[in-house]
């Protein structure tokens, strides 16, 4: 790895991100568990379908506010080019959340979402071992694969861009 490129994955204070360990890890943490999801057209989608990449996901329910409020924005940031993949995890059924063909009938009628992908984490298991307390919860994943951070409440586009320019 050129040493420039090292150098700008140095962890800082609010980042996670180190160097290679020898064992193509190169974000300090632990691996972020596999999952198996549909999307709203029922097709299975795992983490593992995007290793080498990394991946933003967005914890949301339809019935939060702030939640609601950031969609146009994760709709945005998913239509660009950012050097990670977004994706978004609802949980039917559970904290409140409405079940699956209420939500896609729901979501279909909501605007500025063409974006987004949504994935169901159906009975929750996903979000209650990822450590998802409340909604809106980021999960930032290197190309790793490796957890680097779980962070409560709504990110905004450009602090969710900088997060990965810190993270391999």
């Amino acid at each position: 790895m050129p040493a420039e490129k090292e150098a700008d994955m140095a962890p800082e204070k609010s980042s996670s991100a180190g160097t290679s360990t020898g064992t193509g890890q190169v974000n300090q943490g632990e691996p972020a568990p596999d999952f198996e999801m549909t999307d709203l057209e029922g097709n299975t989608v795992r983490l593992s379908d995007f290793a080498g990449e990394k991946v933003y996901l967005k914890y949301w329910a339809s019935w939060c506010p702030i939640c609601l409020g950031g969609l146009e924005d994760i709709n945005a940031l998913s239509g660009q080019e950012v050097g990670f993949r977004v994706l978004t995890i609802v949980a039917p059924g559970q904290k409140g959340e409405k079940d699956v063909e209420a939500f896609k009938a729901w979501f279909s009628g909501v605007e500025n979402t063409e974006n987004i992908t949504v994935l169901f984490d159906t009975g929750g298991a996903y979000g209650a071992q990822a450590g998802v307390r409340g909604y809106p919860t980021s999960e930032y994943i290197g190309s790793d694969g490796v957890l680097v951070k779980v962070a409560p409440g709504h990110a905004d586009n450009d602090a969710i861009k900088a997060a990965f320019d810190t993270i391999g």
